[in-house]
């Protein structure tokens, strides 16, 4: 039977039986904060609140930085990811979930991933975040397994915490998302006061599971989905055995923060909301198309991923850019993820016919896509079909599987395949030459129902590496230069080949190869502002810092930089928009009433920061071994792929070396490049780790943690095994 044929979701409702019960005080929000999170363990039926001090406050500040102190003091040194002690967090800072400026509803998500063994972070829209603020908690900590299909429901009209077996609803989170919120809503009207957060099959049997924060879509009415996709947290709910956390709250006003300066605040979102609505449309059409504008920016740079980041343009590329998929998408509906937001980002794709799989034939409102899901799912694995990308967008949010992992993962199968490593033998039949987006679908699909070569992909390309070379006698060593993850994640979707920032940005990144921590190719490649190694370290110093805040605050990165001041290129640091820094500033002070200034921005997220690195330490990664790409990332693996940017190379041998490429054969040039970048690499590995304050193995110094207020006791003796 179908997994979209159910009972009523009164009936389904009447199915559950209480496994625990807690009731709480209800009380509003001071300045930003409820100094309390909410405890909840799922295999004991314990519920409680845990009190936010002082310091707990000032050293972590909110979202990400709550998620990670609790989860440190949770786990142990050993803990893996499907041990009951490991945690799914989820936080919201001060800012978070004002009504007032753009971009203010983002959650911040913390487990130990599947795939990596250390902390991941993801940062997501939809409702779920706001409403457990707004109902009495800075943070929820879910730990623990259940024994059977559970739901966390968390009633802040009430007061109470309830978990629930849910042995009748779906798992697929479209359907799900639509029966939760139908059956804890009091009235039509009343859905938008819920909220849901799911996985999926998908999630049930792989490491690439995502998290699919709902919010009820009042105009189209249907629950629209957004991912915590990275690192396999969705994986992590489904262990656990969740099928949902839901949450109601319904006194959302524009003064629920009760911000200490409610004037200011909205002084500086109207100023911004002017802002988006004058030069959005001549700058990155975020309204119209979300964003997908990126895809055409990327190919002309020659930065779009395309065949397992082999190369970085495609003719084919206008068969999937912006220009395309606008077809698919509505126009005219404020698509924001939270109230309030006038960038309407959220782009939707309804009335799409799906043409394969258990909804074959049904029409469903797909969320995106995204440019990483066109760049993963489309042009990296040659798929130039839109309404494939679109329906692979759709079943990997509703199975509960990340797009960006997806897509890096397909890639590398199918020059696996080109290279004769894989077949329709080893595949069970899938055939995975470039741009089968058939095959690609069926993956899915597998992957699902816990199937067929589904269950070797899913693993992620880490594990892909080591089961290759051991299954089929494939080279380790080519395996290592073109599977695309680092630290076990997959790569989203940039071509770092001719950044070494970016390269640095990538894998670099605490939680592995994500560009939310630091996107610096147009400053490092097109612009050439930062072409010495401490100019790179100093912007791998800082814009890592910065965009840690936004996962502080609950903030979304987007209206920091996708729209821009008409004057900002006159400023003297444009990369930074300092006129939206400066917002930012404005912001928090009016939230907490709080003396703030952008270097104590920085400051904040520097203890967090550092804070992380040492929880990867504490856990047995983390050092420089980890913090190195695969060279597909840095350079040219292959004959073709040199040859296709011959100029562009020996010109780069000439110039850079002192080498004439004349006389050379390919592979002697490649030879000769590629020790140069490696080595180049490792000048800014050193270059970085002095500018943070760490060691050259890359760990931060007892002095840093002083001087940063970090030097906690049970931070500085992870920090000192190092040391020795």
């Amino acid at each position: 039977m179908n997994d979209h044929i159910h009972p009523t979701p009164a009936e389904m409702k009447a199915q559950h039986r209480l496994v625990a019960e807690y009731t709480y005080e209800l009380r509003p929000v001071e300045k930003g904060y409820n100094h309390r999170t909410l405890y909840v363990n799922v295999g004991t039926g314990e519920i409680r609140e845990k009190p936010v001090s002082e310091e707990m406050r000032k050293k972590f500040t909110g979202g990400k930085g709550f998620g990670l102190k609790l989860l440190w003091e949770a786990i142990q040194d050993n803990t893996a990811w499907n041990d009951p002690e490991n945690e799914i967090n989820i936080g919201i800072g001060p800012i978070g979930g004002n009504t007032n400026y753009p971009g203010s509803g983002k959650s911040l998500v913390v487990s130990i991933s599947p795939l990596t063994g250390i902390p991941i972070d993801s940062n997501v829209g939809g409702y779920f975040g706001p409403y457990l603020k707004f109902s009495g908690f800075d943070a929820l900590e879910v730990q623990g397994k259940a024994s059977e299909e559970t739901i966390v429901y968390i009633d802040g009209d009430k007061g109470t915490v309830q978990i629930l077996t849910a042995p009748a609803e779906a798992i697929d989170s479209h359907v799900l998302a639509e029966q939760l919120i139908e059956m804890f809503a009091d009235s039509e009207a009343g859905r938008r006061h819920v909220a849901t957060v799911s996985a999926g099959r998908g999630s049930d049997h792989t490491y690439i599971g995502c998290l699919n924060f709902s919010f009820w879509d009042v105009r189209r009415k249907v629950a629209r989905l957004k991912q915590a996709g990275r690192g396999g947290i969705g994986t992590v709910l489904r262990d656990k055995k969740i099928k949902a956390l839901v949450v109601k709250f319904s006194g959302l006003t524009g003064k629920s923060n009760n911000p200490a300066d409610l004037e200011t605040i909205q002084k500086t979102g109207l100023k911004l909301h002017k802002e988006i609505i004058a030069h959005d449309a001549s700058q990155c059409r975020m309204r119209e198309i979300g964003t997908a504008h990126l895809v055409e920016i990327m190919d002309e740079y020659d930065l779009l991923p395309t065949k397992n980041f082999k190369y970085g343009r495609h003719e084919d590329t206008p068969k999937i850019d912006s220009h395309s998929l606008v077809k698919f998408i509505t126009q005219g509906l404020p698509d924001g993820c939270w109230f309030g937001c006038t960038m309407a980002c959220a782009k939707v794709a309804d009335g799409f016919t799906l043409r394969t799989g258990p909804y074959q034939g049904h029409q469903v409102s797909v969320d995106g896509p995204e440019y990483e899901t066109v760049g993963g799912c489309g042009s990296n694995c040659a798929i130039f079909d839109p309404a494939a990308v679109i329906e692979i967008n759709f079943y990997c949010d509703t199975y509960g599987i990340d797009t960006i992992s997806f897509g890096t993962l397909v890639a590398f199968i199918m020059e696996c395949w080109e290279n004769g490593i894989l077949n329709k033998e080893r595949t069970g039949g899938l055939d995975f030459t470039w741009g089968n987006w058939q095959s690609a679908l069926e993956l899915i699909h597998q992957m699902a129902r816990g199937e067929g070569f589904g269950l070797i992909a899913g693993r992620g390309v880490r594990q892909m590496k080591t089961y290759f070379a051991e299954h089929y006698g494939a080279d380790p060593a080519f395996l290592h230069d073109i599977g695309c993850e680092c630290k076990g994640l997959e790569y989203s979707q940039y071509v770092s080949k001719e950044s070494l920032a970016q390269q640095g940005g990538y894998s670099m990144a605490l939680k592995g190869p994500q560009h939310d921590e630091a996107w610096l190719i147009f400053m490092d490649m097109v612009n050439n502002q930062i072409p010495t190694f401490e100019d790179k370290a100093e912007a791998l110093y800082y814009f890592p810092l910065f965009r840690t805040w936004f996962g502080l605050q609950g903030l979304c990165k987007l209206p920091w930089n996708d729209i821009e001041p008409p004057d900002n290129a006159e400023t003297d640091e444009p990369a930074k928009v300092p006129e939206h820094v400066q917002n930012y500033v404005d912001m928090y002070k009016a939230v907490t009433g709080e003396p703030f200034d952008k270097h104590e921005l920085i400051r904040q997220s520097e203890r967090v920061y550092n804070f992380q690195k040492v929880f990867s330490l504490r856990l047995g990664k983390g050092s420089r071994e980890g913090d190195k790409p695969p060279y597909r990332m840095v350079g040219p693996v292959t004959v073709e792929e040199y040859e296709s940017r011959q100029d562009r190379y020996d010109a780069q041998l000439r110039e850079k070396l002192g080498v004439d490429p004349n006389g050379m054969d390919t592979s002697q040039k490649l030879q000769t490049l590629r020790t140069y970048r490696e080595q180049q690499y490792e000048y800014l590995l050193d270059a970085v780790y002095k500018r943070k304050g760490w060691t050259p193995e890359g760990v931060p110094t007892v002095e840093h943690l002083e001087k940063i207020g970090m030097a906690f006791p049970d931070v500085v003796e992870v920090v000192r095994r190092y040391l020795t």
